[in-house]
């Protein structure tokens, strides 16, 4: 009988919410409310996506014919431990980097189709530096191993997901630059510049050349 009971109780709210249901589809000025909410949400949200993109973008820099994209100046600040001056254009920065080698890894987005036609450059960003150590050992106890140089907004990153969805929307072509491990040494200052092939990393003082010497 109990249950019975419960059984009819839940019927009459199934009942109520049916009524409710129909009074509410049967209103024809629910769908458009409805519909006006959720294009609204929608261009918010395309809104607020755009707009990270756009930052993300920004991050890029436009390529200098003639000049390198960055110089880096190693200077000791312990064994196999450097400050390591990063000079980008007018920017400056200097990060703490570990290792007996360095690598840098960096961005390119080139345009085509109508954005070339209409003389939009080329632009770069470098994304981390990396050292490494001779020894295995050393290398799994390094602290500072590698430093990201640029991070694109909650994961709204235009330049991976090109790459990944592999589609380039007729407009882009991101391309993966890198300076494959090179010396380093105490007071040794590189410059690294763009060229047909990629990255060229060269040395800029006696402290450079000596250790590519004997590289």
């Amino acid at each position: 009988m109990q249950y019975d009971g419960l059984a009819w109780a839940v019927a009459l709210l199934a009942v109520l919410a049916l009524l409710v249901a129909l009074r509410i589809l049967l209103n024809t000025g629910w769908f458009l409310g409805w519909l006006r909410g959720t294009c609204g949400l929608a261009f918010f949200a395309l809104a607020g996506l755009v707009g990270l993109v756009a930052y993300d973008l920004y991050a890029y820099e436009p390529l200098q014919p003639g000049k390198p994209l960055v110089t880096l100046s190693f200077k000791a600040d312990g064994p196999q431990r450097y400050q390591v001056t990063l000079l980008e254009g007018g920017r400056e920065r200097t990060v703490t980097l570990e290792g007996d080698m360095w690598q840098l890894d960096g961005r390119l987005i080139r345009w085509k189709g109508l954005a070339e036609l209409i003389g939009l450059e080329p632009g770069y960003r470098l994304e981390r530096l990396s050292g490494r150590f001779l020894a295995i050992e050393q290398q799994a106890l390094a602290q500072h191993g590698r430093v990201q140089l640029a991070e694109s907004p909650y994961g709204v990153d235009l330049w991976r997901w090109l790459r990944l969805s592999q589609r380039d929307l007729l407009l882009f072509d991101p391309q993966a630059l890198r300076v494959t491990y090179l010396p380093i040494a105490a007071d040794a200052v590189y410059s690294v510049s763009l060229t047909p092939t990629g990255l060229l990393a060269e040395p800029m003082n006696p402290a450079a050349e000596a250790a590519l010497k004997d590289w």
